[in-house]
């Protein structure tokens, strides 16, 4: 059997290994989508039959309130991703170039939210930081008497979502770090370079590719949510997450909610083309 005829069949197996998680993606998230986005664009005439129509988007977009949302939406992803790396690449760092068992144990503490439902970390949180919680009652033993809780303002989703992310970004900026040789490190040090120097000139161009996949994913997970906007969060303003889902149960206007879900796509489209392309970019630098 020659070459060209193994790889074909083997090409053909690839596809049909893959046809049936794609098929389920097809029916199950693009259909529904699709007719949801075409469903804001094209609407029913009173005489009869369909007409083109973006009054829904004009809508959404001469309204305050609608612009606010998105707004307060837009500023607590970035906010939160900004957060994430600054509170996580430390811990990255640290436990990329250092072992022992203190390692192992903050590993564990930053892994841990891993396998806490998200419902179970909200309580947690507004029984931990709300009014009269544990965090206002430590303080009080210690003669703080002036604090105020960050539960239903714009930072309780913020603490709740950076609390959650903390997993994911931790293993990815892990993953990006273990790539770095040891041998770069030592030969920078041997040369004289300084700590900020290496981070700066050596781990940060190496780890870019990690950064990179880290603010699109957490950027997609941030920007829907709905669970902790809406148990940590404020509701006026309140992000798009919570913002759809009281339009389509409570407003019960099903219209107004697809247009905003199709906005909250089309922008969360743009961190999954970042990501898209940063995955597809890799393989052809790695054979550079």
């Amino acid at each position: 059997m020659s070459a060209a005829v193994t790889s074909l069949r083997n090409g053909w197996r690839g596809l049909a290994f893959i046809a049936i998680p794609v098929t389920a993606i097809a029916i199950f998230l693009f259909y529904p989508a699709a007719l949801s986005i075409i469903g804001t664009l094209v609407r029913p005439k009173d005489g009869g039959g369909y007409t083109f129509s973006l009054q829904s988007y004009v809508f959404f977009f001469t309204d305050s309130y609608s612009l606010t949302n998105l707004g307060r939406t837009l500023w607590t992803t970035v906010v939160t991703l900004i957060l994430l790396v600054a509170v996580n690449l430390p811990i990255a760092l640290y436990m990329r170039f250092t072992k022992g068992p203190l390692a192992t144990v903050i590993q564990a503490l930053a892994l841990f939210p891993m396998f806490v439902p998200g419902i179970i970390i909200c309580y947690a949180l507004i029984r931990y930081m709300g009014p009269n919680g544990w965090l206002q009652s430590l303080l009080a033993l210690v003669g703080f008497h002036h604090y105020a809780s960050p539960h239903l303002t714009p930072w309780g989703p913020v603490i709740g979502l950076i609390w959650d992310g903390m997993p994911l970004t931790l293993l990815i900026l892990i993953s990006g770090l273990s790539n770095i040789s040891d041998a770069s490190i030592e030969a920078a040090r041997d040369v004289g370079a300084g700590r900020i120097r290496i981070l700066v000139s050596i781990i940060t161009p190496e780890i870019t590719h990690s950064l990179l996949i880290v603010s699109a994913l957490n950027f997609l997970g941030i920007f829907g949510q709905a669970l902790m906007p809406f148990m940590l969060g404020p509701t006026n303003p309140e992000m798009m997450g919570p913002f759809m889902l009281r339009t389509f149960s409570s407003v019960r206007d099903p219209l107004q909610a697809s247009t905003q879900a199709t906005i909250t796509f089309l922008i969360c489209s743009l961190a999954g083309i970042a990501y898209v392309r940063s995955i597809a970019r890799r393989p052809k630098e790695d054979r550079k």
